[in-house]
């Protein structure tokens, strides 16, 4: 793999790829419809550590992107809990079906459109617009991986940035055409083929590599020292724990159905991560490859986020509707506050003093005081809000909607009280 290196220049619009028509029914659309409404139907837990389950293509780019702004460019602001928020404005072209939302903190967010339109579309957070609109179709031999068809296109569920934001790893929930159809209750248990993480280089506007992982990836993660990705595979109910530099899995860690919240800790060894559907929360020692169950009090842990100093982990409860606090150093409760229903993804301010989370079947978005957890606000978010992210060079809030025509929702974060 590449180093990652620094281009002197802002982002600059590229040219788009032909829209892409909008999967029929009977086909890739049920299987986009089932993943999401089952994040709500309760799959089989693993007990004693056995399976209980049953069985870059950039279109018409002409050159690659620009190089991320210096932290130095990023402007002094309140604190987050000490502003109002506010809508902004709607993306809705090209026809995007956002699952997730991720900025890179410096002015490029990526937004990963699944199954109805097998693609990641890549934004300028500044001036709002779209950028680039990038097929998740590729060839895995051109990164030297055998045993793939000459094409595949995945389905991109999730993305993490490096820390100077100039590569995205994507999730691919499942290739097109490969394998068995996926599903999150895992029906189709061994015949589901494993997939890949795709990494976006900014530089090149284009995929430049493919890293194997598990069956129905989700989340993922990326230690703070850079070395080492952590994905979380749904459907073989374990971590996937990948050299960074060489893209090669070193290891997989057990845990139990299903998981997919993933925080690493400033430590670069100790990792927290969701085990979804068996109502888990798992602390994870990379070096010794062991995992240890601390809470189960709540239905269907979802999404993880940590302060900044790394003493306070934040955790979604989907099924509970709240976020629960607890402290990094016992890994006992700290907080917990009551959410609109169904909270999915949560993000935290560049600051570390306010959270926001999406309301699924709320359709809102909430904002609350990351030390207290009281509620600042709560607006409107559109159908079905899903991902958010906080963006820290423009101070405003993402949210991805991915059903009933999909949109991303801006939130201005730097409203005056």
């Amino acid at each position: 793999m590449t180093e990652p290196r620094t281009v002197p220049l802002r982002l600059a619009a590229l040219s788009l790829s032909a829209a892409v028509l909008l999967t029929a029914c009977g086909g890739d659309g049920e299987e986009q419809s089932a993943e999401d409404e089952q994040e709500s139907i309760p799959s089989p837990t693993l007990e004693g550590g056995e399976d209980q389950a049953e069985g870059g293509d950039s279109g018409d780019d002409e050159e690659g992107g620009s190089a991320v702004p210096d932290e130095d460019e990023i402007p002094d602001r309140p604190a987050s809990n000490t502003t109002g928020f506010s809508y902004a404005e709607s993306i809705t072209e090209p026809s995007i079906f956002p699952k997730s939302v991720v900025s890179n903190g410096r002015g490029l967010a990526i937004a990963n459109n699944m199954i109805y339109r097998n693609s990641s579309t890549l934004y300028d957070t500044e001036e709002r617009e779209l950028v680039q609109e990038l097929d998740a179709t590729l060839s895995p031999a051109d990164f030297g991986v055998d045993g793939y068809p000459d094409e595949v296109t995945g389905a991109p569920v999730e993305a993490v940035w490096t820390e100077d934001g100039e590569y995205a790893y994507v999730s691919q929930y499942r290739f097109r055409d490969y394998g068995a159809d996926a599903y999150d209750d895992c029906r189709n248990g061994d015949a589901v083929e494993p997939t890949a993480l795709f990494r976006y280089s900014v530089e090149e506007g284009d995929w430049d590599d493919f890293i194997e992982v598990g069956r129905v990836p989700k989340y993922l993660a990326v230690t703070p020292d850079a070395s080492t990705l952590l994905v979380s595979n749904w459907c073989d109910h374990d971590l996937s724990v990948v050299d960074a530099e060489s893209g090669e899995t070193t290891e997989r860690i057990r845990l139990n159905s299903q998981p997919r919240g993933i925080a690493p800790m400033p430590d670069n060894q100790t990792v927290y991560v969701t085990a979804m559907y068996a109502d888990e929360i798992y602390e994870v020692d990379l070096e010794t490859g062991e995992a240890e169950m601390f809470y189960n009090q709540g239905e269907r842990p979802r999404h993880l986020v940590l302060s900044p100093e790394g003493d306070v982990l934040y955790a979604t409860f989907s099924g509970s509707d709240q976020i629960v606090a607890f402290d990094t150093e016992t890994n006992e409760v700290i907080d917990s506050t009551p959410t609109g229903r169904e909270p999915r993804t949560m993000d935290i301010s560049a600051d570390g003093t306010a959270l926001f989370a999406a309301n699924y079947y709320d359709n809102t978005i909430s904002k609350f005081d990351a030390e207290t957890l009281d509620e600042i606000e709560t607006l409107p978010a559109g159908e079905y809000p899903i991902g958010v992210t906080y963006d820290e060079l423009s101070g405003t809030v993402w949210v991805s909607n991915y059903h009933d025509g999909g949109a991303l929702m801006i939130f201005d974060d730097t409203v005056e009280q």
